[in-house]
């Protein structure tokens, strides 16, 4: 070869050598991330239950990409008679079918119990994984990592668990389960990723992004740097676009009760992260699409399979339980009693309240089945503890009788307490003669109230008790139900006179005005102190102290108290 022919041979496999290094260099993948979070054993299509698991899997069919991921961010094998049945098998059928790789647990995935929890692991065709459950010697209950590779790209996920499952499950469900700092996890787990030489690093999270709890993900994302994505379940946040958090953390997170598919992509280019995207499918964009037959008829097989477990005896009644419309949501039955006495038993409360809606069936007299009770509490509602000052139970009291005489959803039915219903006074002054396990109503108390996760976020217009930190979460209803009948064996609960009508017997504890005969007694109003009523009534606030020893401080008095004006008087 001549020196011109040699020199246009080095030219021409030069410019080819650029161009070919420039086109391996710009070379991007495209990761996606789907992932659902919250589903709480929603199976099935419905107006409050999204889109199902039949339309969840053809749309993942229609989005799916060549490099992609289906992730579960936990609450998935309990809250529904579907699911609790066969505590959680038929989750785990369907997920396996779906085609997901990795879940971790939320607290709710604990109801069964550890071990339970441990046996449908074994049952799936991917890994729950899990980096910040501990036993006593300090590992891992389940696998703490995964590691995916896609063109050369490594792709490192870990799962962390909210420690709140300490109290947001029966505590026996994780007596042996030490639940570590997610962030102090978080940590150890990016730096082990890193030597293992992930390129993108994801935390598969059930921690939220609620206010009030102490261990979220966003605080994981402030204290722990590497961290590219979260998928995060728990708080149920729907972030549309996801959420930009502290050092360039994408938190992504999809509601609830398969209500959305969530979707990232991750553009990667020589293993750099270049570009990122968070989006939501919302049930309404796939009203048209068909169902996965493959999928549909599992389910359908699931639930003609369970037929068999519902006709099964839980326990016995002598007399019917009463669960009519026309009556939960207007008066005091034996249904409603029995329920929130479980209810109030099951959780170790002072007090309980359910509402009358949440009721949707009598029982007759003889045997009763898991059916019968399903058909009672259909909902997945499950049992909730906050605690309640006397006088948010008397505001609580006041919502759920503003409607009366007309028939509410939200009509208390209780136990542990009883109060009487004044329907001639103005809505928001009703209730009186409130008195718990049979002493008068003490304003200043705290008192442990169970109630439903419905009423607990503030349904029914109960909105003071969603403002109210969760003190424990329990198990649904009907399997409340079922486990204080086996163990009882025979029941013949009745209506008790725990909620009463009329005036004739207010007492201190009451929001209404005094009556002639009752001229001196006082209903505190709001702004009041009892040096200003001192100087209305000529006596000093020390005297009023000694008219009335129920009042341990002088600064704290109640609106809608009654106190005595003079010495001696009574209350009717």
């Amino acid at each position: 070869m001549n020196r011109m022919k040699l020199l246009r041979y080095v030219s021409v496999t030069g410019i080819l050598f650029v161009v070919l290094s420039a086109e391996a260099k710009a070379e991007e993948t495209t990761i996606q991330i789907l992932h659902t979070n919250d589903v709480h054993g929603r199976a099935f299509e419905g107006d409050f239950d999204g889109m199902g698991y039949a339309k969840l899997a053809a749309l993942i069919d229609e989005t799916r990409s060549e490099h992609s991921f289906l992730l579960d961010a936990g609450d998935t094998f309990h809250g529904t008679t579907f699911a609790s049945l066969e505590e959680g098998e038929t989750i785990a059928q369907s997920l396996n079918l779906l085609g997901y790789d990795a879940l971790v647990p939320g607290n709710h995935d604990f109801n069964y119990g550890l071990e339970r929890l441990q046996e449908l692991e074994g049952k799936l065709d991917f890994p729950i994984i899990g980096a910040n459950l501990l036993n006593d010697q300090k590992k891992t209950f389940f696998d703490p990592y995964l590691i995916k590779e896609v063109n050369g790209t490594k792709i490192g996920i870990f799962g962390l668990s909210t420690p709140e499952t300490e109290y947001k499950t029966h505590p026996n469900n994780v007596r042996d389960v030490t639940f570590e700092d997610p962030s102090i996890t978080a940590s150890r787990m990016v730096e082990q990723l890193e030597e293992e030489g992930a390129d993108l690093i994801i935390a598969l999270a059930h921690l939220g992004i609620d206010k009030s709890s102490e261990f979220t993900s966003e605080k994981v994302a402030e204290d722990v740097p590497g961290i590219d994505v979260i998928i995060d379940g728990h708080s149920h946040s729907e972030l549309q676009i996801g959420m930009e958090a502290g050092n360039e953390t994408l938190i992504a997170s999809a509601g609830e009760y398969v209500q959305n598919l969530g979707v990232v992509e991750l553009v990667v280019e020589d293993g750099e992260l270049i570009d990122r995207t968070a989006r939501l499918i919302n049930q309404t964009e796939v009203e048209e699409i068909e169902p996965n037959q493959e999928m549909q008829s599992l389910l359908e097989e699931l639930e003609e399979a369970q037929q068999e477990i519902l006709a099964e005896p839980v326990g016995e009644t002598k007399v019917e339980l009463n669960g009519e419309r026309e009556q939960v949501r207007v008066e005091e039955t034996n249904l409603g009693n029995f329920i929130a006495d479980v209810l109030r038993e099951s959780t170790d409360a002072d007090i309980a309240l359910t509402n009358g809606g949440g009721i949707r069936a009598s029982v007759a007299a003889g045997t009763i089945t898991k059916g019968d009770l399903v058909e009672v509490s259909p909902f997945g509602n499950y049992g909730v503890t906050k605690d309640v000052t006397g006088e948010q139970l008397l505001e609580i009291l006041e919502i759920g009788v503003k409607e009366y005489p007309e028939p509410s959803g939200g009509f208390p039915q209780i136990s542990g307490f009883s109060f009487y219903i004044d329907e001639a006074e103005e809505p928001g002054t009703r209730v009186h003669s409130v008195t718990v396990d049979g002493e008068p109503l003490d304003l200043t108390k705290t008192y442990s109230l169970a109630t439903n996760d419905f009423l607990a976020s503030g349904g029914d217009e109960y909105e003071l008790l969603a403002d109210l930190p969760v003190t424990n979460e329990y198990n649904a209803l009907d399997e409340l139900l079922i486990s204080y009948l086996r163990e009882a064996g025979e029941v013949s609960p009745k209506v008790e006179d725990r909620i009463q009508f009329g005036e004739d017997k207010k007492e201190g504890s009451n929001h209404s005005a005094q009556t002639e005969s009752d001229s001196s007694l006082y209903v505190i109003q709001p702004g009041d102190t009892l040096f200003e009523i001192g100087l209305r009534e000529n006596v000093t606030w020390t005297t009023l102290i000694e008219w009335n020893p129920i009042i341990k401080d002088e600064d704290l008095i109640y609106a809608g108290g009654t106190i005595k004006l003079s010495e001696g008087i009574g209350h009717k």
